[in-house]
């Protein structure tokens, strides 16, 4: 039998989606010089690589990019980054992942920055599932779904060589 898949998002939405929230970002922070967009891997990157793209084209403050990747099976905080954390200091973080489901990745992903004094840290994710054991919420989502737990979203991306979508299995 064949799995059902339910379009929830093509290509030309999530684009939108993903214009939204750069410009809520820039109305954000249009006071800061720099700000830091941290996407964990694997897919909260390439978005975090799109959100950069988009405001560098709008926005009158630097953007840097930056990856995280963290260990999510662990029952410690194990994570490393592309860039030296130091230039995050006193700087506007942007966290970027692709699905909320249970907060355990944002709240890893917080954690990478404890011991880095920050101007303010904000979270983007393309969709928030409304799942959360963790006391985690998003400032910008591309779309919020209530599901339920037996259900999966699947987050495709071209960068992952086929067309851009998300699925609701």
């Amino acid at each position: 039998m064949k799995e059902k898949k339910l379009l929830i998002l093509d290509k030309h939405q999530i684009a939108q989606k993903l214009d939204r929230i750069a410009y809520q970002l820039l109305e954000d922070n249009y006071d800061e010089q720099e700000i830091i967009i941290a996407g964990i891997m694997p897919r909260g990157n390439f978005l975090a690589e799109r959100l950069k793209k988009i405001l560098d084209e709008i926005a009158p403050f630097k953007s840097t990019l930056m990856n995280i990747e963290l260990d999510k099976q662990s029952s410690s905080l194990r994570a490393k980054t592309d860039t030296d954390i130091s230039i995050c200091h006193n700087k506007a973080v942007i966290l970027v992942d692709d699905v909320l489901n249970s907060g355990k990745t944002l709240a890893y992903g917080f954690g990478v920055f404890l011991d880095v004094p920050l101007k303010k840290l904000r979270t983007v994710v393309l969709i928030d599932r409304n799942h959360k054991s963790f006391p985690v919420t998003t400032d910008f989502a591309g779309i919020a779904l209530s599901t339920i737990l037996k259900e999966h979203i699947e987050v495709i991306l071209e960068e992952d060589g086929k067309e851009d979508a998300v699925y609701l299995r």
